[in-house]
């Protein structure tokens, strides 16, 4: 009987001694993270607003750990093809992503069928930003405020164009919102392939709901004029404009944002490391200067804060597109 007993327990102690050995390689390696380069895929074009602060915290993080982390541009299909990537990648903490208020809170509310779950194939890292709204105008709108505004637009419903980069960008959601919450009427511009704001600065169309990243030196130098803009505060860049709460539209709260993900999978502890050197990227001053600048806020948060603001943003936005019952498939 011993006889046979014998080869069982010299099996099941080299089982052990196989798992204990893959444990220790795997924390090693997870240890030793990063190893090697890191790639941060952006589902936006390179020279765009958001692949500048992508491009900026993968500049931190090669400081912090002295391992190179660069950006992939992943364009298209608004934003579906860099997130599919994205999701498909290895989870080895190698291929991180950067996720947007439109590809993960807007688009899964759009289209029935992506070939990726927003919810399921990700594993939140850390905020990394918020930007705020605002409403620009052409500096031929007589309208002092967002509130002189809506009083001008229900007198005179439709009176105004507002532009937008096309049917269910950020943009044209917000302008919907608007007008839902401000009880007016406007007509929605869309502009698929070029950018609004000659069109804007020159007057051919009056509004346009957006970041200011894009906005923010023209309203400097008086070219164009912000109304209004999102946020329980003033923006520090811009101390005397109203907050949309200040003119009677405390709801109102689109907001974009930017923040650091990993494919589903991804090992908790590199999670993790790669958090904590996101929030201490975050206390970079000049990084933080950046962003106040044009009226955001730097704001990097552990994967759990992190998994309930994009819960929370993505209930917010699917509530606003059902309401308006927007499809695109």
């Amino acid at each position: 009987m011993n006889v046979q007993k014998m080869p069982a327990r010299r099996g099941l102690a080299l089982v052990v001694m196989a798992v204990a050995a893959t444990w220790g390689t795997g924390a090693a390696a997870q240890a030793d993270y990063p190893s090697k380069a890191v790639r941060i895929i952006a589902p936006f074009p390179a020279g765009s607003g958001p692949d500048a602060n992508a491009r900026e915290i993968a500049a931190e993080l090669t400081k912090i750990f002295g391992q190179t982390f660069y950006v992939e541009n992943r364009p298209g299909a608004s934003n579906i093809i860099g997130t599919e990537v994205a999701a498909k990648a290895p989870a080895d903490g190698y291929s991180l992503y950067i996720g947007t208020t439109s590809s993960l809170s807007v688009v899964p509310h759009l289209y029935s069928k992506l070939p990726f779950n927003a919810e399921k194939d990700f594993a939140p890292v850390s905020l990394l930003g918020v930007l705020n709204t605002g409403l620009i105008a052409t500096p031929g709108v007589e309208a002092k405020d967002a509130r002189a505004l809506i009083a001008m637009l229900k007198a005179k419903p439709d009176s105004m164009a507002v532009a937008t980069a096309g049917i269910g960008s950020y943009s044209h959601l917000s302008g919907v919102w608007f007008n839902n919450a401000a009880g007016v009427k406007t007509n929605l511009v869309p502009y698929n392939s070029s950018s609004p704001y000659t069109d804007l600065i020159a007057g051919q169309v009056q509004l346009m709901f957006d970041g200011l990243p894009a906005a923010a030196g023209n309203i400097h130098t008086g070219k164009l004029k912000l109304l209004a803009i999102t946020g329980k505060e003033r923006a520090p860049s811009f101390p005397d404009v109203p907050t949309f709460a200040e003119v009677g539209l405390p709801d109102y709260a689109p907001i974009a944002w930017q923040g650091v993900l990993a494919p589903a999978g991804t090992p908790k502890a590199v999670l993790e490391k790669l958090s904590a050197a996101m929030q201490k990227a975050c206390q970079s001053p000049e990084l933080a200067k950046k962003w106040r600048d044009y009226g955001g806020e730097l704001r990097c948060n552990t994967p759990a804060e992190f998994t309930a603001f994009i819960n929370a943003d993505r209930a917010m936005w699917g509530k606003v597109i059902r309401e308006a019952r927007i499809k695109i498939d």
